[in-house]
């Protein structure tokens, strides 16, 4: 086994242009929503490379739209497809997942890159573009660790199942698709950006969207109307507060480091037409978080609960209650236990590798691990190079050495987990 590692050690280090060039081509395809297919095509051609086994499908069916998991605005994906891709084992090992989602964020203002948001640029060891660390990064320190394992030679017990998903980032309906086709592991892993820490727990979140009803009068009389605007602050005070009780009940040590583990974000607030009127409609829409050992319904029950009893102390409330909707992006929060083997074997292979004791944490937000663990009863741990700060922002970039150090602490943990045949 020694030698066998250290074979794929040697094969990683003498390649590490593989994994930077395969990152390059994957980030300057835009896969934005809509657009996931030409970043899709270049991972499809890798593991056609490989030899490995391709299922390419586009998601969308009946079972998934009506499945109580799903959650996604965008209910027509045709011409986006998901991509997984087999290396059968020999028999007698442990299976597991190796989950990458292939959408990004929109770039927002161009004006903030220094350079194309697509361009892969290259500088002083950090590869920049929109979803280098979130998550294409992770998604070919996995390629190039599947590699590694293939051209080094080493046959495994079990079986990797490599997925490349669409819709991430709106909900997870790509890795939903996944579970729902059958697709079922002893275990797995997800690189999302985690600034090569460990995260066994994940949280949840869910979006959301407040109306709060006011009424009109022109500005010069204002005190003849009442400002939706104004009744809008009574309302952030009291979810400012349910923010507070429900993060003073989170006591477990994977949080200490996490200000806010489970935070209630207003994101967006939408009110008034004319700067001489008083508004008599305001919309507030943001995220809830949701905490690992807790459910999606539990918690939207305690902001409802949070939200009717102002309804009742307010007087104008009373009368108008506010009214609260769940839409768009949701995500099952996941949890592993610490002592679990795959984050065992993890630890150790990361220990062997960089010669430190990993940093394991909880997560500060979401990923596709609830609906792995939750509902395709796969224990999942998320884990990978990239940067946790420049997701979703300008100059998103990566640090190329955790790509290459990453994809070996992968190899390593597939070997150990599925287990080597002789």
């Amino acid at each position: 086994m020694k030698t066998k590692v250290n074979q794929v050690k040697t094969w990683l280090n003498e390649n590490r242009g593989r994994g930077a060039k395969l990152l390059q081509l994957m980030v300057q395809e835009n896969s934005t929503r809509g657009n996931e297919s030409g970043a899709q095509a270049i991972v499809i051609e890798k593991c056609r490379q490989l030899g490995l086994e391709l299922d390419i499908w586009e998601i969308g069916d009946e079972d998934l739209k009506n499945h109580p998991a799903f959650s996604c605005d965008r209910h027509n994906f045709e011409g986006n497809p998901n991509v997984v891709a087999v290396l059968k084992g020999t028999g007698g090992g442990k299976s597991i997942i190796l989950n990458g989602h292939i959408d990004v964020v929109p770039v927002g203002d161009s004006k903030n890159w220094t350079h194309d948001p697509f361009s892969g640029h290259i500088e002083d060891g950090k590869l920049y573009g929109r979803g280098a660390t979130d998550m294409k990064g992770g998604s070919a320190a996995l390629l190039l660790a599947i590699e590694s394992l293939i051209k080094t030679g080493i046959k495994l017990k079990g079986d990797v199942i490599f997925q490349s998903v669409i819709e991430e980032e709106s909900g997870g309906a790509g890795t939903l698709a996944a579970v729902l086709r059958g697709y079922h592991a002893d275990g797995a892993i997800i690189p999302e950006p985690t600034n090569m820490k460990i995260f066994p727990k994940q949280q949840g979140s869910m979006w959301f969207r407040i109306k709060v009803k006011g009424r009109a009068a022109h500005g010069g009389t204002r005190y003849e109307g009442v400002s939706a605007i104004e009744k809008s602050v009574r309302v952030i005070e009291r979810l400012q507060q349910l923010e507070k009780d429900r993060n003073a009940r989170i006591t477990d040590p994977l949080f200490n480091s996490i200000p806010i583990p489970i935070p209630i974000n207003i994101g967006k607030i939408n009110s008034g037409e004319w700067p001489s009127s008083v508004p008599d409609l305001a919309f507030i829409e943001g995220r809830m978080g949701v905490a690992p050992d807790e459910t999606i319904p539990s918690a939207k029950e305690e902001m409802e609960n949070s939200l009717q009893e102002l309804n009742q102390t307010d007087e104008w409330f009373r009368e108008n209650p506010l009214q609260i909707e769940w839409f768009g992006g949701r995500w099952i929060p996941g949890s592993l236990e610490s002592d679990h083997r795959l984050i065992k074997e993890l630890s150790a292979s990361f220990q062997e590798i960089i010669g430190e004791v990993p940093v394991i944490e909880a997560s500060p937000w979401g990923t596709d691990g609830g609906i792995l663990s939750s509902v395709g009863n796969t224990p999942v741990v998320v884990f990978g190079p990239g940067i946790t700060e420049t997701a979703h922002d300008a100059n998103e970039h990566i640090v190329l050495e955790d790509l290459y150090v990453a994809s070996e602490i992968i190899a390593l943990t597939i070997m150990k987990w599925c287990g080597v045949s002789n």
